[in-house]
């Protein structure tokens, strides 16, 4: 398309006819402008200028105003078929042709592979095919999941196949108007320093994305299906991890829509769990999750319990579990007693990583292979309940971890996978064993049922055993309130409040008094006066305000793929405090209602 081009020229005095009007940002101009002048995107022009012809400013705006980032662990974000700030195909190819050019630069001898896999999203297959037709014109062999698989499942093909590099096309729990990219490196894990700032650099500076003919590649070898093979090696790896014998539990198991029926189902057979009911209206794979309140099947919600704790009381399940639609996250409901036909309620992510960790120690106690020299991991907003919890059973917790199961993954290699056992994130990700190194809501499912069925030997609920573990180690409550900040104007906002927290933290939320902050990006802590030290701890953008009252924390942190800000809220009562758990239970609670609107005060204002 020349510059002479009447549409083209038509087009750029409309876009600047538009910006002078503020129908559409400076950045999202400057960005079209790239789109209509570059040949790279010839295949997108005539749609953009479609869009400006018919005044799409909004949607222009949208999909222009920045360069959606590849951030550390992939890109994600909402589909739309043109724009430098959209999941297409142009973003999507330069993801991967950025990927094959830093590995064949890390390690120029070859030879390559890639495997890739994808979830049940619309246009993940689609995505898949693209990002091996890139591969394959790079040089590398794709071990290709034809299918819909499991994250972790990729993670473990990536190690099984001792591949360079892995491909997961998914955006975990996102709304179904999102997809993304995983990206893995050779250990199975997401990329870590200095390969992620090395993949970023070269997919920014991608100026051509080659395509080979995927179905051509198939037939030539290039892409090979391995299906069979790694679906069966991977159950039986993630069912070796169990721990317990123990199988009288009636499950209720909701895959919301997603991949988990590939992998959470079969694990659970392998293990010889043989009542486990699929739940009927999220058994579906869908992109569009339409069962799901708000369409959105995240484990961590639990109003998508609700229809399934509805059943479960008829049907008498004594358990529910739920996965993400990538399967790498699990969620559970249980009643509060052994009575099914009783209340129910949702364990959070901390309380599932508590139980868990309990599980995990206790019973590689009783079999006698627990030793001094083993280990567990958790990141920084993780609660400190699996701290303590390892400490009486005389374990080593690994804490002061950035967020993201990347960071696991990495410190699992790091400190040595033979003395690894549990690694947990409080966002509803579980880790045990060597065959992988992301979570797993398949593994995590089968410990959880085991645990299930063994209190339920024992007579007692998984609620039961939450509150005696509250009485052994105090009473831990967490709370997670997200503040939404969308389009530029949001990203200004985060960029402004974390400024905010860092130039002049406030002394007092809710009922608690702001002790010192600990500011993870400069790695200072600031002092109510104003006094800055420095202290020793990982770099993030993310900042904790410690208070007062020994134990209580606030942690801030803008989303790394959304556009939000997260308050992480942590209150603690020690053991030796606690006389009535269920009056902590609801002054704690009130608490933290107080402590939330203080934070959302502060973030709004």
């Amino acid at each position: 398309m020349g510059n002479g081009d009447t549409a083209t020229d038509q087009a750029r005095g409309g876009l600047e006819q538009a910006l002078a009007d503020k129908k559409i940002s400076a950045t999202a101009v400057e960005n079209v402008r790239v789109w209509l002048r570059e040949d790279r995107y010839a295949t997108y022009q005539e749609q953009i200028l479609d869009h400006i012809q018919a005044g799409k400013w909004q949607e222009l705006d949208d999909a222009f105003w920045t360069v959606i980032p590849f951030g550390t662990g992939g890109r994600r974000g909402r589909m739309y078929p043109i724009g430098s700030n959209a999941i297409n195909d142009q973003t999507i190819g330069e993801s991967a042709q950025g990927l094959a050019s830093y590995v064949r630069a890390a390690q120029p001898d070859g030879p390559w592979a890639c495997a890739i896999a994808y979830d049940t999203r619309h246009n993940s297959r689609h995505f898949a095919e693209l990002c091996s037709e890139v591969m394959v014109a790079a040089g590398f062999q794709v071990f290709f999941l034809d299918g819909y698989r499991s994250t972790p499942e990729l993670s473990f093909l990536v190690r099984h196949k001792k591949c360079q590099c892995g491909i997961m096309v998914t955006a975990s729990h996102n709304p179904p108007s999102d997809n993304a990219v995983k990206v893995y490196w050779e250990t199975g894990g997401q990329i870590l320093p200095p390969h992620d700032k090395g993949i970023i650099d070269c997919v920014m500076s991608a100026e051509v994305i080659e395509r080979a003919d995927f179905s051509s590649s198939l037939a030539e070898g290039k892409v090979v299906y391995c299906n069979d093979e790694t679906d069966e090696i991977y159950v039986n790896k993630a069912a070796a991890e169990s721990l317990s014998s123990k199988r009288d539990i009636r499950i209720l198991y909701s895959p919301l829509h997603g991949v988990g029926a590939s992998a959470v189902c079969p694990v659970l057979a392998k293990a010889g769990f043989e009542n486990v009911e699929v739940f009927g209206p999220h058994e579906e794979p869908d992109g569009d999750f339409p069962n799901v309140p708000g369409h959105v099947s995240n484990p961590e919600n639990p109003e998508v319990f609700s229809a399934m704790i509805d059943q479960a009381k008829t049907s008498g399940a004594e358990l529910i579990l739920a996965s993400d639609p990538d399967c790498d996250r699990m969620g559970c409901a249980a009643p509060l007693t052994l009575d099914t036909s009783g209340p129910w309620a949702t364990l959070n992510g901390n309380q599932l990583g508590s139980l868990l960790a309990e599980h995990i120690l206790e019973q590689r106690r009783n079999r006698g292979d627990l030793r001094d020299d083993q280990y567990m991991i958790k990141t920084l907003v993780t609660t400190e309940m699996i701290r303590r919890i390892g400490e009486s059973y005389g374990i080593e917790t690994h804490g002061d971890l950035l967020v993201g199961f990347k960071w696991i993954a990495g410190l699992i290699d790091e400190c040595g996978p033979d003395q690894f056992l549990y690694g947990t994130e409080e966002s509803h990700g579980f880790l045990v064993g060597q065959y992988c190194r992301d979570k797993d809501g398949a593994v995590a499912s089968l410990l959880m049922a085991e645990f299930a069925a063994e209190l339920k030997a024992q007579g007692m609920s998984l609620h039961e055993k939450m509150d005696a573990l509250y009485w052994q180690h105090g009473y831990h409550a967490e709370r997670l309130m997200t503040v939404m900040m969308p389009g530029a104007e949001g990203m200004s906002r985060m960029q402004d409040l974390m400024n905010r927290f860092r130039s002049e933290p406030p002394l007092q939320l809710g009922e608690f008094s702001v002790a010192v902050a600990r500011d993870y990006l400069s790695g200072e802590t600031i002092s109510p006066d104003g006094s800055r030290e420095p202290f020793l701890g990982p770099t993030d953008n993310l900042i904790f305000l410690d208070f007062e009252q020994s134990g209580n924390y606030v942690a801030v942190r803008p989303s790394g793929t959304e556009p939000k800000v997260k308050f992480y809220m942590f209150a603690y009562t020690a053991a030796e405090q606690l006389a009535d758990l269920q009056r902590t239970k609801e002054s704690t609670a009130a608490q933290l209602d107080q402590l939330e609107q203080s934070l959302r005060s502060f973030a709004l204002g």
